[in-house]
């Protein structure tokens, strides 16, 4: 069984010195990641200057993008993003990519929103290019690959491609509006995950499985604060909260047990949460390493 793999989302930072200590924080914790997530706006940063910034910060986490929206780039222009910040930190680089969920964020930089067939056709022929063009460049190893999502294509994808495959904690919910996504309760992991399986078939044991946690809330009453969550998630009810594994309550032992019963259940062994868990969280990576050298002796 592979072992486990923690990281976390790097926030906007508005000085080198704060990110910096992001990243002390972070490796002193045990992580083994710091990912940037793709959003547009002048208040959110560069996913790849972040992580410029982020590497030279500290010299243990491997990096990565957490996901790139496909439909924010071109496959040039990405290609020569991706291929000059694996130059610069020394292959620390892992490419994540998604189709791109969020149709307000498309709204508001005037950009269409394609349907999702068009979305998906977009990403296949970015990755097709993107192989194409590394190719070409002889002194470049072409990074590892990390697709998020939780759609049909999207495993089908993953499961022919990817080296990880990240299932995102958000879903369209049925007979809503496009763009209305409500968090995914553990019944439907469930089915996402097994379908991801048959998908993969040969290739299942060389793809890692990542699972991007929403929210992370360390309490010594579970149900108060798994009532607080459906209180914020109108598609959730606080039983869905408790069970969900793109959710963790509980004491830090306690969602300790849930990471290693997440990997028993779904075949999960990477965990990455985001920046505002990142210090509640840490905790539980020793905890989570503890339970896993005991079990191998």
């Amino acid at each position: 069984m592979r072992s486990f793999r923690f990281g976390f989302t790097l926030a906007s930072h508005r000085t080198p010195a704060a990110l910096a200590e992001t990243v002390r924080t972070a490796e002193s914790y045990g992580y083994d990641r710091a990912v940037t997530v793709d959003h547009l706006g002048a208040n959110r940063s560069s996913p790849f200057l972040n992580l410029l910034a982020a590497a030279h910060a500290g010299q243990q986490l491997q990096l990565g993008t957490y996901v790139l929206n496909c439909g924010f780039w071109n496959a040039s222009i990405l290609a020569r993003e991706v291929a000059t910040l694996s130059r610069l930190t020394e292959r620390r680089i892992e490419l994540g990519i998604g189709a791109g969920v969020v149709k307000a964020e498309f709204d508001n930089a005037g950009i269409p929103f394609a349907p999702f067939r068009q979305r998906m056709d977009r990403l296949e022929s970015t990755l097709d290019e993107l192989d194409r063009l590394f190719a070409l460049e002889t002194d470049l190893t072409p990074p590892s690959l990390l697709l998020g999502g939780t759609s049909d294509r999207l495993l089908r994808i993953a499961a022919e491609r990817a080296d990880t495959v990240s299932f995102s904690g958000w879903v369209q919910v049925p007979g809503q509006p496009t763009g209305t996504l409500g968090v995914i309760p553990a019944e439907h992991a469930d089915e996402r995950v097994g379908f991801f399986r048959k998908m993969a078939g040969d290739r299942l044991p060389a793809i890692e499985h990542d699972v991007f946690v929403l929210d992370v809330r360390v309490t010594d009453d579970r149900w108060a604060e798994a009532e607080a969550v459906a209180a914020e998630e109108p598609f959730l009810t606080p039983e869905q909260a408790l069970e969900s594994p793109f959710i963790l309550i509980g004491t830090v032992e306690e969602i300790a047990e849930q990471v290693l019963r997440h990997r028993e259940r779904y075949g999960f062994t990477s965990f990455t949460v985001q920046r505002p868990a990142m210090e509640a969280f840490g905790p539980v990576i020793e905890l989570v390493r503890k339970a896993e050298r005991a079990a191998s002796c």
